[in-house]
């Protein structure tokens, strides 16, 4: 069997400019998501790229325009017509953009219908944050739409609508987003489209405000933080009697991470064997390479999932055969659309024994929207040559999907993790199953106690646990971390271990490509 293409799995996501070849889709897309309202003219546009090209933004998904926002920069006055969308953007030329200004005022933002619950409006919003971060701006404000306001006009006042959306009683698909996204109800306004059936005419009068705005600086306050929010899956084995049902399980864990707006999620080694426990009985082998004949499934899937929830998936582990030969391989499914593997290095006795599992070649390390990470499948974090290779290309943490059967294996891997951090100043998160799979041979019982593990050092966890799951319970931990306290700490920690290496007595050799390296 040849290695399956994972181009044909993957996703093309781009965050980008705005440009004039979008305008015809971007009309498009305006009249499905607004119908019977005027759409942009081509000369607005144009006025728009010209005078603030950065506050014009796209979202490309496979060659299609998937989302769009447009805004400009003025100088907050409370005596401005913030409820008149002409007046504040001239009437979409926004040609009174103040670069000097100290507020985003957003326009508009558009989700392709095709592409509605990805979440897009996060990562417009976010970009606009990052706008505001940048050029040291105080808030941004915006007036949005309340289209679910026409369905229940009957029964309340749109400010009655607005509060039980607020308080959750009610979804409406423009102002809850909004909410999420950090967005503060300041004021209702009447008569804002006239011709916005669904919203009645009304619109909220919205405010973010930007925490790390400086009265009179003129340039970016840059906090010495470089953090990134990572959830740990301590998944339970259960029978399923088809994909879909697994399917369903991880993504509630999916939906949780990005609720609590992770970068990064990590799933356990080989969980898909749980989807064993669906297919008929065979000798451990057979089974090892039936389950492989899920990939494709398990790959559509799980690259679908990073987009729509915005994560960086590392979807645990799961067997593939490639030219005959069982690997046990773990992707990572990226918020871009990307997906990279690393194959297991180090086979452990019993998977050789069971399943004949064939060792991979190659230390990867992948360059993620948040920094290098790396990947290493449960037994590979026991040797530290392996994460040694990582750190010297670059990596800042190592995520481990592992899959233990009683406390002396876990301990093995967690006690090894945390002297990887130790060695090369870096962060480890560990994830294992909990659980029993009656009558699956070698994936029949499980202990797990999953965690995120620090340098051991006064700056750090006390410990050196940043978190940790209770034993064998089916629960996430999620915990922000600071890669720039990782770099601090390599130049100037209590020890340098990176630094102090006596590389005059020994290296760390390796080949690959054909080539010779060292550490």
């Amino acid at each position: 069997m040849e290695p399956l293409d994972l181009s044909e799995y993957a996703w093309d996501v781009k965050v980008r400019r705005l440009t004039m070849d979008d305008f015809d889709d971007l009309v498009a897309m305006q009249q499905q998501c607004f119908p019977g309202m005027k759409p942009w003219g081509r000369e607005q546009i144009e006025s728009q790229l010209a005078i603030f090209p950065q506050g014009q933004l796209a979202i490309e998904i496979d060659g299609k325009l998937a989302a769009t926002a447009n805004s400009l920069i003025l100088d907050y006055d409370p005596s401005l017509e913030w409820h008149n969308w002409q007046a504040v953007s001239d009437s979409g030329y926004i040609r009174n953009h103040h670069p000097k200004g100290d507020t985003l005022y957003g326009i508009e933002i558009m989700v392709s219908p095709d592409f509605r619950g990805m979440k897009l409006s996060r990562r417009l919003y976010d970009v606009r944050k990052e706008i505001c971060r940048e050029r040291n701006l105080a808030r941004i404000i915006i007036a949005g739409r309340i289209p679910g306001y026409h369905l229940h006009a009957a029964e309340m006042t749109a400010r009655e609508y607005i509060e039980s959306v607020e308080e959750r009683a009610i979804y409406d698909q423009v102002l809850t987003a909004q909410l999420a996204n950090g967005f503060s109800v300041k004021g209702l306004i009447p008569d804002y489209l006239p011709s916005d059936k669904e919203s009645l005419g009304y619109a909220t009068y919205l405010e973010w405000a930007n925490l790390d705005y400086r009265p009179g600086a003129k340039r970016r306050f840059h906090h010495a933080v470089e953090q990134i929010r990572v959830c740990v899956v301590q998944y339970q084995m259960r029978r399923v009697n088809n994909f879909d049902e697994f399917a369903h399980q991880c993504e509630f864990f999916l939906d949780t991470a990005s609720d609590y707006k992770c970068d990064f999620v990590l799933f356990p080694e080989l969980f898909t064997t749980q989807l064993l426990s669906c297919v008929e009985a065979r000798q451990p082998g057979q089974a090892a390479r039936q389950l492989s004949e899920f990939t494709p499934q398990y790959l559509e899937f799980f690259s679908e999932m990073a987009i729509k929830y915005d994560l960086n998936v590392i979807g645990g582990s799961q067997f593939v055969v490639e030219h005959d030969t069982l690997y046990n391989t773990s992707y990572l499914f990226g918020r871009d659309g990307a997906i990279g593997k690393q194959y297991k290095i180090h086979i452990t006795p019993s998977e050789r024994k069971w399943w004949g599992v064939t060792p991979g070649e190659k230390v990867e390390v992948f360059d993620t929207d948040c920094g290098k990470i790396a990947i290493q499948i449960c037994y590979d974090i026991e040797f530290p040559e392996l994460t040694r290779i990582a750190t010297g290309k670059g990596a800042q943490m190592i995520f481990v999907p592992y899959n233990t059967d009683t406390r002396h294996g876990y301990l093995r891997v967690r006690n090894c993790a945390m002297a990887r951090c130790v060695e090369n100043h870096l962060f480890v998160a560990i994830s294992g199953c909990t659980g029993n799979l009656p009558f699956v041979e070698n994936a029949d019982i499980h202990y797990a106690q999953s965690g995120i593990f620090t340098p051991a050092d006064v700056e750090f966890a006390r410990d050196a646990v940043a978190a940790e799951c209770n034993p064998n319970v089916e629960t996430v931990i999620i915990h922000d971390l600071d890669f720039e306290q990782l770099r601090r700490h390599r130049e100037s920690g209590s020890v340098q271990n990176w630094n102090d290496r006596r590389r005059d007595l020994y290296r760390v050799t390796y080949e690959e490509d054909g080539r010779l390296f060292e550490v």
